[in-house]
């Protein structure tokens, strides 16, 4: 496969799965905001931020940690290249420059949800944010149900399993990195709990979690799930084995990416209950990092395509070289 096919296939997987966990964490946080029984929810929503990575850019455009600001900001400023709309429309202009690869279930399946989000009524969606980000998340999990339904077990389908379970690793260990020292407080029982439900929520795995915890909540049996599960589809062990599959299938012999994302995945497969979480989350970030940066240099010789006139003339400049 060439490596631009390649490199397309793999973001149109990782711009789907970002607005899914965008939209995600942006909803939960919504209704966590109802519930709070407290005076000020500007740290909320900063924390929401530094949960994916932003909180530098917002503060470049904005001066408020409101509702309002967030929400903007997230689901389509321009200033954010991982806004909801910029992510949808990424991975419709990756997957056209990759039409043939993909089925036209799936390519009409992205082309209807790009259509949704590029007509939406900001103001409407301020407003009422719940829809709109309930009909993003179900679209980017039925994009993976299409993609499964009617794509041939080959390359093309292994880039976009790879793309979306990298990206899916990497946004809970950033909503872990972020919320576990709260997971691991001594703090009132009812309050632990809380922390613990909406940590869960962030990461989709709430009833996942329930189903493998039949006891009370607990911040470090959530924590150790989310890590270790090897069952659970959101958790990062579940994830990393999947990737680990995608490159072996990619791959004839052993690369980099495999060796650096298998000694990742051996490390949280073996971990005992004495292991300190927030040493083996450190080393977990670390090591989707540089699976990123090697899955790159391994396979892909050309830069993402982004939407609009930009991409047509940086394709036309690749092609001439």
């Amino acid at each position: 496969m060439l490596s631009r096919v390649a490199d397309s296939l793999y973001w149109t997987a990782r711009y789907v799965e970002r607005a899914e966990d965008t939209s995600r964490v942006l909803h939960v946080n919504f209704h966590a905001m109802l519930d709070a029984d407290v005076p000020e929810h500007g740290d909320a929503w900063r924390d929401l931020l530094r949960m994916i990575g932003r909180d530098e850019v917002f503060r470049e455009h904005f001066t408020d940690y409101s509702a309002a600001s967030v929400t903007e900001f997230l689901l389509w400023h321009p200033a954010n290249p991982d806004s909801v709309t910029a992510c949808i429309a990424r991975a419709r202009e990756n997957a056209r420059g990759v039409r043939e690869e993909v089925s036209s279930e799936l390519w009409e399946h992205l082309n209807r949800l790009h259509l949704f989000v590029s007509q939406r009524r900001n103001r409407a969606v301020i407003a009422r944010p719940h829809e709109f980000l309930a009909h993003v998340r179900e679209g980017s999990q039925a994009f993976q149900g299409v993609m499964k339904a009617t794509l041939p077990r080959g390359e093309a389908y292994d880039f976009l399993e790879l793309g979306a379970h990298l990206e899916r690793a990497d946004a809970v260990a950033r909503i872990l990195a972020l919320k576990l020292p709260l997971l691991l407080a001594p703090v009132p029982e009812a309050l632990a709990t809380e922390r613990t439900v909406q940590v869960l929520k962030f990461a989709g795995s709430m009833e996942a979690y329930r189903k493998h915890e039949s006891d009370r909540v607990s911040g470090l049996s959530a924590a150790r799930f989310l890590l270790l599960d090897a069952d659970a589809p959101r958790t990062v062990l579940f994830c990393l084995e999947r990737c680990l599959s995608s490159i072996r299938s990619i791959s004839s012999g052993s690369s980099a990416p495999e060796r650096t994302i298998g000694r990742v995945a051996a490390q949280l497969s073996f971990a005992d209950a004495s292991v300190d979480l927030r040493a083996l989350l450190e080393n977990v970030q670390n090591g989707i990092a540089a699976t990123a940066e090697e899955i790159a240099s391994a396979y892909f010789t050309t830069r993402v395509i982004l939407p609009g006139p930009y991409a047509h003339q940086q394709q036309q400049l690749q092609q001439q070289q």
